[in-house]
């Protein structure tokens, strides 16, 4: 009898992910990309790495310490899973380096640089010696390290040099010591309007000075990584913003799980710094190139070179939502569906805006889980607080690596009055759910905007999301409901018409599959998401599959199902897209239900389904289903910017079959909203500029 539960049929969480950086980095080696969205893409890579190891890999050596044999649905060991990282990470190191390379000499044919103090010519380098000594002398730290000086404490991601140096006086004597470089200085000084110098170039040149009566023998830049996942003990009577506090003082001090060191580094300079810090051996990672390249971001907004990006969008603002009409009647007219970045974010801003001024307006609610740190809606927010009106605000404070930020809005909030409600016990609130009741006619009347991401102005120009306005009767219902379990005691409540987890939207989910399978080969899904790692709910795929349903999962990174496996998974293909915007959102098609079409905040993993709170919409107005499934077709149809995953684990991108047309359906979107903006702003009827989305889309 066949056995689902076999390890064989999935693959590895951690593996999975790092495949999916490592689209991101081959994204930096694209020739036919502009150089700086190249660095850009190295810049990502960087930066999932560095939060990778904090959380994924220091939470695997706690399993390892703790004496865990087995996780996962694959069955590895955290110790298999550690061994298999670190070779991984170790054969891409020279990508990284040979990428990194070919970015900065071809950026120099260019006229934008990236130099080390001593390529300098003579002008420029009086001005990093003078930078030094303004900005850079005043704030470092240099740390001698012997018996009446203890090794420092190093925050997490903190960069430093480490030095060997030779007393002057006794050339047989050595000391070793460090110079802290503060995060107040920026990773690269510009020397001039087109050339970047690394600071440990310049600090390296002067560290004598930093020393005096000391010669430098030998100097390494270094970067170190801790462990930065919080676990947070929630207990009823606590304060948990001053358990958070705590915590996010706790992170700093996390175990070192990483060292990155310039490659050639004096075996001397590495034992010095090891001594003290414990780490793996394996987990020392050295490299050719300059550290941190999550900070090439500086050199990437370099506006005398915006042409070496591709070209901005300004997302469009489209009927009905672009006119002076106040949103509340626009939104009572008809269920309106937006596709952001393509579309603009400010119908969402506008909404709690108006709002919050709006003399009828008599309550806002809302969730928070990442905002930016200029919200326009938090504000907004306040200024309802301080006019009187009930405002509910759900600032999840668990946020990970949004959690200062969070704090900052939740005092900001409960000081103008509103009701700030931190989370709830044992579980993330994930839903980016927002509802206002009005007063019209003698009646409340509640207005609801449902998404898949976050209510932030910021990622909305750069991550593809659903937001979803509407005034549903049976949708206010259910969403009072979902805010006060938020802000109640409630147990077993359900949802009628949304979904909730961690109760409802698994059971939900496999029911809508197992539907599809009953049809056979008349079934068809459709699922778009961030990661798919559930066991319950690639079962069901499984089992779907065998019975004949087609199904097409477009997954941006993490897949623990395998395509293809002889008489199970045949009928399922898996794309990833990685391109221009962050593939954000989460869209649900099912042939034979009713409806096909639903959106959520929650991916098909444990931690959403099981352990967060999130919400699932159903979209039942027929021209949104079909905008949400014409999008899916299209991104089903890419062959620019999509990978499939074969059954190995590995990931191809997807070939241009001869005289097939190239379709980025980046671009697709783009030139369909300026197209439909257009045709409106020449006053032309929008059922006519309406009716170029079916030849768009039948064109591509």
């Amino acid at each position: 009898m066949l056995d689902l539960n076999d390890s064989s049929y999935y693959l590895n969480r951690e593996i999975s992910w790092l495949r999916f950086n490592s689209r991101v980095l081959t994204e930096s080696t694209r020739k036919e990309l502009p150089l700086l969205e190249r660095l850009k893409f190295l810049a990502i890579y960087a930066t999932n790495l560095d939060e990778f190891y904090m959380i994924r890999v220091a939470g695997l050596k706690q399993l390892f310490t703790a004496g865990v044999i087995e996780t996962g649905t694959d069955q590895k060991t955290p110790l298999d899973q550690l061994r298999e990282i670190r070779t991984y990470l170790s054969n891409e190191k020279e990508i990284v380096e040979n990428s990194y390379s070919e970015i900065i000499s071809e950026l120099s044919k260019e006229g934008l640089f990236v130099k080390d103090y001593g390529e300098l010519d003579e002008k420029l380098t009086q001005a990093s010696d003078e930078y030094f000594f303004s900005n850079i002398l005043p704030v470092i730290v240099p740390i001698a390290v012997n018996a009446t000086h203890p090794f420092p404490h190093l925050n997490n991601l903190s960069f430093s040099l480490a030095v060997k140096l030779q007393d002057e006086q006794n050339e047989e004597h050595f000391k070793f010591g460090m110079i802290r470089i503060p995060r107040v200085l920026p990773r690269y000084f510009q020397a001039s309007d087109n050339t970047y110098v690394p600071i440990e170039s310049i600090v390296e040149k002067h560290a004598e000075e930093i020393f005096p009566g000391y010669k430098l023998v030998a100097c390494a830049p270094f970067r170190i990584t801790r462990n930065a996942d919080m676990v947070i003990e929630e207990e009823e009577a606590d304060d948990l913003m001053m358990i958070m506090e705590q915590g996010l003082k706790l992170r700093r001090k996390g175990a070192f799980v990483r060292l990155n060191i310039r490659e050639g580094a004096d075996p001397d300079i590495i034992e010095f710094l090891n001594s003290h810090m414990q780490i793996f051996t394996k987990d020392i990672y050295e490299y050719k190139i300059p550290l941190n390249l999550g900070a090439l971001w500086q050199v990437v907004g370099n506006k005398d070179f915006a042409s070496l990006l591709l070209p901005p969008y300004n997302p469009k603002l489209l009927p009905p939502l672009d006119d002076n009409e106040s949103i509340f009647k626009t939104i009572s007219k008809n269920d309106i569906l937006l596709f952001h970045p393509y579309e603009s974010f400010d119908p969402v801003l506008k909404l709690i805006k108006e709002a919050s001024k709006d003399p009828k307006v008599i309550s806002i609610r809302m969730t928070l889980y990442r905002v930016e740190k200029n919200s326009q809606i938090v504000q907004a927010l306040i200024d309802a607080a301080n006019d009187g009106k009930q405002v509910t605000a759900m600032v999840e404070l668990k946020a990970r690596f949004d959690e200062e930020n969070n704090l900052h809005w939740a005092r900001a909030l409960e000081t103008a009055g509103a009701h700030v409600i931190y989370g709830i016990t044992g579980f993330k609130v994930h839903a980016k759910v927002a509802q206002i009741i009005r007063q019209e006619d003698n009646k409340l009347k509640f207005y609801m905007h449902l998404a898949t991401g976050n209510y932030n102005g910021g990622t909305a120009k750069i991550y593809t999301d659903v937001s979803y306005f509407t005034c549903k009767e049976d949708f206010a219902k259910d969403t009072t409901t979902f805010f006060h379990i938020l802000s109640g005691f409630s147990k077993n409540r359900r949802l009628e018409n949304l979904s909730m987890s961690p109760t409802q939207i698994k059971p939900k989910i496999i029911s809508l599959i197992n539907n599809e399978a009953k049809m056979g080969k008349d079934g068809k899904i459709i699922a778009k998401m961030n990661s798919l790692v559930d066991q319950d709910v690639i079962k069901a795929l499984y089992n779907a599959s065998m019975q004949g349903v087609k199904i097409n999962l477009i997954i941006r990174g993490i897949c623990c199902l395998k395509p293809g496996i002889e008489g199970i998974s045949e009928n399922i293909t898996v794309k990833s897209i990685i391109g221009k915007y962050l593939e954000h959102a989460r869209v649900f098609y099912f042939k034979n239900s009713e409806p096909t079409m639903f959106i959520s905040s929650a991916d098909w993993m444990p931690r959403n389904l099981e352990r967060r709170l999130e919400l699932m919409t159903p979209i039942f107005d027929r021209p949104l289903q079909q905008k949400l499934f014409e999008i899916l077709q299209l991104q089903l149809n890419d062959n620019m910017l999509s990978w499939e995953l074969q059954n190995s684990g590995d990931y191809t991108k997807t070939p241009l079959k001869e005289e097939e047309k190239a379709i980025n359906n980046h671009i697709v979107l783009e030139n369909y909203m300026n197209k439909i903006y257009k045709a409106h702003q020449k006053d032309a009827p929008l059922n006519k500029a309406e009716k170029l989305t079916k030849k768009l889309f039948k064109e591509s």
